[in-house]
């Protein structure tokens, strides 16, 4: 299922190296993920899946990633 970016400026793609700064679309900190608006899942290790089903190894997130996941999903 592809996902259509309505933000102005679009949203990294998930295949773009910059994916983690799109915007959160749902937020569960209780449960230790996230959904972006490009169909990419994180996870609180930082981690996470791609919209195709492939795994994203954990690493250390940009700190523009940590400040929107840090905001409110809008």
């Amino acid at each position: 299922m592809a996902l259509a970016c309505q933000h102005e400026p679009s949203c990294p793609s998930a295949g773009s190296p910059d994916r983690d700064a799109a915007r959160l679309l749902s937020h569960h900190p209780e449960q230790g993920w996230s959904l972006l608006c490009n169909g990419v899942v994180l996870f609180e290790d930082n981690g996470g899946l791609l919209p195709d089903g492939q795994s994203i190894a954990p690493r250390q997130r940009s700190s523009h990633a940590i400040e929107a996941l840090a905001g409110s999903a809008a």
